[in-house]
């Protein structure tokens, strides 16, 4: 089938992962969630000005009003390909540094694999909201914070239509989770929040988790999958590939430098 374009995928990405509080501003997304993700607590440049450098610092000063006056820094999503060019000339400017390089990921259906997904894992419990187990596992290994900071990522994750997948170990503790995000545009789906406990890593969780999540996707009809891993971890990046994915772009987080201020001494 027809791959996603970077553009349609970008649209899919925020749908599956939606900030609670968020404004439209000239072309430009302003999301924010209290802090707790890079991905909820930045700017998405959705389409780009027409127009002069001056109206692209003009839109950048309401961008950091906007983060100021809920005491966040200002971050901006930056996909890796020629429509970002501009901005990232005055990115550079203003001195953002580059941070978080994520590889974006796609699959088809039915594409060939080393995973299997065609038959059903007894040991993988699939359901349609994230229960406190599930939840405290990805926290352990994906968190930051407490109770709050957890609230609000389960609201971010209840914005979208999902699957959540758990399996346990030999002792009956959750040992893995994930999640299958199912926007409500089209037959895609993206896979998130793919977490294994610490000690239980290598023994074949993760990829009973994604199995069974392929094929339950496949089941809801779903045409083609795509997945995002930091471009560090080369263990995940290994068992996507043998899952059927491959690269389709890059994108990375621009942060603005916080600004020393001048003592008294």
């Amino acid at each position: 089938m027809e791959r996603q374009t970077i553009p349609a995928l970008e649209a899919l990405m925020d749908a599956a992962w939606p900030a609670p509080d968020r404004e439209d501003s000239g072309g430009w997304v302003f999301r924010a969630a209290g802090g707790v993700t890079q991905r909820a607590n930045s700017v998405w440049p959705r389409s780009e000005p027409d127009g002069t450098l001056h109206q692209r610092m003009a839109m950048l000063r309401d961008a950091r009003a906007w983060y100021r006056s809920r005491r966040l820094p200002v971050i901006f999503q930056v996909f890796d390909d020629f429509r970002s060019a501009a901005l990232n000339a005055a990115l550079d400017e203003e001195g953002f540094t580059r941070q978080s390089e994520t590889v974006i990921l796609v699959r088809d259906a039915g594409a060939e694999t080393a995973v299997p997904v065609a038959a059903p894992d007894a040991g993988v419990t699939l359901s349609a909201e994230p229960s406190d187990e599930w939840l405290r596992l990805w926290w352990s290994v994906d968190g930051r914070g407490g109770e709050e900071p957890l609230a609000t990522a389960r609201t971010i994750l209840e914005g979208c239509r999902s699957v959540y997948a758990l399996v346990r170990d030999d002792d009956g503790l959750p040992a893995a989770v994930g999640r299958l995000a199912v926007p409500p545009v089209g037959e895609v789906g993206g896979l998130y929040c793919m977490a294994t406990r610490p000690d239980a890593r290598r023994r074949g969780f993760a990829s009973r988790v994604l199995g069974s999540l392929l094929r339950e996707g496949d089941a809801l009809g779903i045409r083609s999958y795509w997945l995002l891993v930091t471009a560090a971890n080369a263990g995940a990046r290994e068992l996507y590939a043998r899952s059927g994915f491959t690269e389709a772009g890059r994108y990375y987080y621009r942060q603005e430098r916080p600004k020393r201020h001048l003592t008294g001494c």
